[in-house]
Formats: structure tokens, C-alpha cells, sequence
């Protein structure tokens, strides 16, 4: 057994986990964080993107134990208390999902994407960022439609907050 200790979504956690137990295990079975979804155990779908220590991460390929120390933040612990996030926004507005299941890791994605890239996105990278990332209904083009206009956005926020 592992003692985990975590700060996750801004709250302190602890608990005691076999050493095998995955991170997207631990946040939805021992915390109920379930917006991290379980798509694939392999990497390759991208539901259980998470952010660790600022970057995002696929929960199903580090274990809980590996992640102990760190700041994880969670679907849910993404947008201000009673708003959404301007990516979730995005997503809403330009009609980026259909039956919900990719797309809390398709948002975490695009939050560090976005994070990473600023203003300068193009819809070739945003394509590129997110082939580790499988939508089964979309055919990805409100997604990527989504992540540019709220690129757009945060980028106007961000120089606004910088000019005040």
C-alpha cells in the first residue's frame, strides 16, 4: 500500500492506495471526481486527460503514487465557482460535443494547448496536439472550431488584464 498525498482541484487529499492503482482511478473511485473518464486503460483515446503540476497528463498511464506531491487539477476544478471556463464555453457555443463522453479530456487538452500556444494557434496544430485525443461523434471540426475561438478569447483576456 501507498500513502498519496495530493492537492487536487485546490483541496488537500490523502489516502491509502494499492501501488498498482492508477491516478484516474484513484480521482474517480476514492474521491468521486468522475468527470475523468476511463475510455481505453491504454493511452490512446485521451478521456482521462488531467493537468499535473500544470501540464496535461493521461491519468491512466501514471499511477496514483507517481502523482503523490503533486497539484492535480480535475474537469471539475477547472472553471470559476458558477461559470464555465472559456474553453468550456467554446465548446458549448461552436457545438463541440455531441455525447459528452471525450470531451472532458478533449477541454483539458485544449486548456493546456491553448496554454502552451496562446493566440498563435492554427487549426493544423490544434489537429496535431489532438491526435492523442478520439472523439467517436464529431468528425473534430466544431472541436477544433471550439478550441481556436476560445483561443481568441483568453488571448484578448490576457492583454487586457496585462494593459490594466
Amino acid at each position: 500500500m501507498a500513502n498519496v498525498e495530493l492537492t487536487v482541484n485546490g483541496r488537500n487529499v490523502s489516502g491509502n492506495v494499492e501501488d498498482r492503482t492508477l491516478l484516474v482511478h484513484f480521482l474517480r473511485n476514492e474521491l468521486g471526481l468522475t468527470g475523468t473518464h476511463v475510455g481505453c486503460d491504454t493511452s490512446q483515446c485521451g478521456a482521462c486527460v488531467v493537468h499535473v503540476d500544470g501540464k496535461a497528463v493521461k491519468s491512466c498511464t501514471m499511477l496514483a503514487a507517481q502523482a503523490s506531491g503533486s497539484t492535480v487539477m480535475t474537469i471539475e476544478g477547472l472553471a470559476p465557482e458558477g461559470g464555465l471556463h472559456p474553453v468550456q464555453e467554446a465548446f458549448r457555443e461552436n457545438h463541440g460535443l455531441q455525447c459528452g463522453f471525450c470531451t472532458p479530456g478533449m477541454i483539458m487538452s485544449a486548456v493546456d494547448l491553448i496554454e502552451r500556444h496562446g493566440g498563435a494557434l492554427d487549426e493544423q496544430t490544434v489537429r496535431a496536439e489532438l491526435e492523442g485525443n478520439i472523439c467517436r461523434c464529431t468528425g473534430y471540426h466544431n472541436i477544433v472550431k471550439s478550441i481556436l475561438a476560445a483561443s481568441k478569447k483568453m488571448s484578448k483576456t490576457k492583454g487586457r488584464r496585462k494593459a490594466a
